[in-house]
């Protein structure tokens, strides 16, 4: 292929929103999404849209080659969260081996962020137990992905509690490493997308959750 970036679950909102991103910057992207027939509208010219399985190495091996990175912006609510991420993670890091694709983006849930050192939002005493399922499956992730070698440059990028499709885009955004980050938690999707393609294109963080949420009024 000679497309750039290989994007999983690029039919979603988040997906979507960087899949818009890349191309407005000029990168060729190839789409990955469950059934093709559903997203026809996402193809263009700098969009191909393919068939795949993020959670097989198999499928993930094949569609990978000759692209310059990932980003797993997939989610499935009719699996088990840690089933799900977990198996999403092992094809990446066996998959984009064969492939020789060394960057791989993931998105992360902010209840697994850090409000003071060791206590996460997830571990508060009051934080619904059906909600936390969910987040271990993110958790049970990030352990997986850091038992990948060196050889695959891993970020998941974790957007705040409020991650809005109506939200205001401001063009800008904050980051903080493995912890909330102070101020308003919301953030749009367009934004994040922002955030997703500047570590793809200089990559800046490494093997860590990177927090992400929208710049300020006096930051924009």
């Amino acid at each position: 292929m000679n497309n750039d970036l290989i994007i999983f679950g690029a039919g979603g909102r988040v997906g979507r929103a960087a899949v818009a991103e890349a191309v407005a910057r000029g990168h060729r992207v190839t789409a990955v999404v469950r059934d093709p027939a559903k997203y026809q509208d996402l193809s263009g010219e700098r969009v191909t849209v393919v068939q795949g399985d993020v959670t097989d190495p198999r499928s993930v091996a094949a569609l990978a080659p000759g692209h310059r990175a990932a980003l797993n912006a997939s989610a499935r609510l009719d699996i088990g969260s840690e089933d799900y991420f977990t198996a999403a993670a092992s094809a990446l890091i066996a998959g984009l081996a064969e492939a020789g694709v060394r960057r791989l983006l993931v998105l992360g849930i902010a209840t697994t962020l850090q409000t003071s050192p060791g206590v996460r939002i997830m571990d508060g005493a009051d934080f619904p137990a059906e909600w936390r399922a969910f987040a271990q499956g993110h958790v049970a992730e990030f352990e997986l992905l850091s038992t990948a070698g060196p050889e695959l440059d891993w970020l998941m990028v974790v957007p705040p509690l409020d991650l809005n499709a109506d939200a205001e885009p401001t063009g800008g955004y904050r980051t903080a490493v493995g912890t909330v980050l102070e101020g308003p938690g919301r953030i749009s999707h367009a934004d994040l997308a922002i955030a997703l393609l500047d570590e793809i294109e200089t990559p800046r963080h490494s093997r860590v959750q990177l927090a992400v949420t929208a710049a300020t009024a006096q930051e924009v």
